[in-house]
């Protein structure tokens, strides 16, 4: 997620197809209704639909051959984002460890994160390649990847490799409000949009990446990119109209680089899927314009924190869930509610019903202390099921106290903003782990063929 805080110490919170081999344990999920793409605009709001019938848990996990079949024909997936990104000693001291990416995570941590019920992890990590000619791999970056790897598999749980970083990027792509504040510009790096050695470096680092984790049985997914976000910061444009088509097939473009980054992949590794989020950090409403590569294993991706004035809301708590939210901007407000939520969803039924692929939410979440946290988390992951899509929440913060006030998301600290540590239950917990519990599958019961 794009971080918005202003010092180091701060930086988490701101933080089916054809040719499936196999047959899945769930039942289909039927879609919600489609409807036409839609702009950036907020939704006009719809009356509450009546409660849906509830999800029924999946049978017992039976064998399920190829890691495609847990992407499609219904929810499989149901887990965490982890956040890591490089340490720079000079500004970090020692709030993100000592290693070469933080902040750590251990054991234990990944084995309560599957004893709560989770069996997917959303990592969300610096790329292999250096940032900076001549982009060749990192030697402490990739053992800090292999590690959390070989501790995820160990808690029994898949994993999906996300790079936020990467040939002509840095982490301060998403921090770059903050410049001068507590980091130079010389930290900021987004010429992956403007060069082209940098797209083909970023490439290179994906067949790179691919060949190394091909035959790794818990990796299940390849993000390419997190956020894509050439439209804010060389062009300070949010319309997807107004980027397109006037910007098509520029270095701006994702959808001109994304092909060329799947293409290196399948190279060397034709089975793992792939993930490949919209531009403008994955935002929702910019799905429809993503254009599909045609690669049968890939997977399309968006994030969803909208509206991020509740999702956001700082104290005091003016706003809550259901209830009245100025949702598009014209200073009235209006429902926010479970209706609310379908119809923004309504792009991606109908980007699933135009091109017949199969989307997740690879970020999704709340801050703790929002009135109604548990009731939005509960609704939105139950419109996900619907739609059969996997989803990894934002974030599972870990036992690092390096960062323990910097707990917005980190649902285990509850509802009160002044609490930085667990508490014993809570709603939103609750929602949460209910919906977790529903997991059938794990490695231990995945068969590869």
């Amino acid at each position: 997620m794009r971080l918005r805080q202003c010092a180091p110490i701060l930086l988490l919170a701101a933080l089916a197809c054809n040719g499936v081999a196999g047959t899945v344990a769930a039942p289909a999920v039927t879609p919600a209704a489609t409807s036409a793409p839609r702009s950036t605009e907020a939704p006009t709001p719809t009356a509450t639909p009546p409660a849906p019938p509830p999800t029924p848990p999946p049978p017992t996990a039976t064998p399920v051959p190829g890691k495609w079949a847990l992407w499609v024909g219904s929810t499989h997936l149901r887990g965490a984002n982890i956040y890591q990104r490089r340490v720079y000693p000079e500004l970090d001291g020692g709030a993100l460890g000592s290693g070469p990416a933080g902040p750590p995570y251990t054991q234990a941590d990944f084995n309560r994160l599957a004893a709560m019920g989770a069996n997917y992890v959303n990592i969300s990590h610096p790329g292999l390649f250096g940032e900076t000619p001549p982009y060749s791999p990192d030697e402490k970056i990739q053992n800090n990847l292999d590690h959390l790897l070989d501790e995820i598999a160990k808690a029994d749980m898949f994993a999906v490799i996300s790079f936020r970083t990467g040939p002509g990027r840095s982490e301060f792509t998403f921090l770059r409000s903050e410049v001068g504040k507590w980091f130079g510009e010389k930290y900021l790096d987004d010429s992956v949009w403007t060069d082209q050695n940098a797209q083909e470096a970023w490439a290179a680092m994906w067949r790179y990446t691919a060949e190394r984790y091909r035959d790794n049985p818990i990796v299940v997914g390849y993000d390419l990119m997190v956020e894509p976000n050439a439209n804010d910061v060389w062009l300070n444009v949010y319309e997807p109209s107004e980027f397109y088509p006037a910007q098509a097939g520029t270095l701006y473009d994702w959808n001109a680089l994304h092909p060329r980054i799947t293409a290196a992949i399948r190279e060397v590794d034709p089975d793992t899927p792939i993930l490949i989020g919209a531009m403008s950090y994955s935002d929702i409403s910019w799905l429809p314009y993503v254009t599909p590569t045609g690669d049968t294993r890939t997977v399309y991706a968006v994030h969803q924190y909208a509206p991020f004035q509740y999702t956001h809301q700082e104290p005091p708590l003016r706003l809550s869930y259901p209830g009245q939210v100025d949702l598009d901007g014209d200073g009235e407000p209006e429902q926010f509610d479970r209706g609310w939520l379908e119809d923004h969803l309504s792009a991606v039924d109908a980007f699933t019903a135009t091109y017949h692929v199969p989307v997740a939410a690879n970020e999704f979440g709340v801050e703790r202390w929002e009135p109604g946290a548990a009731g939005f988390m509960r609704d939105t992951m139950d419109s996900f099921e619907r739609r059969g899509m996997n989803y990894a929440l934002w974030l599972w913060a870990g036992s690092w106290r390096g960062l323990a006030r910097d707990d917005a998301f980190d649902f285990l600290h509850g509802p009160n903003p002044g609490r930085h540590s667990a508490v014993s239950s809570s709603d939103l917990i609750d929602a949460i782990v209910e919906h977790w519990g529903r997991n059938a599958l794990r490695p231990s019961n995945f068969k590869q063929r």
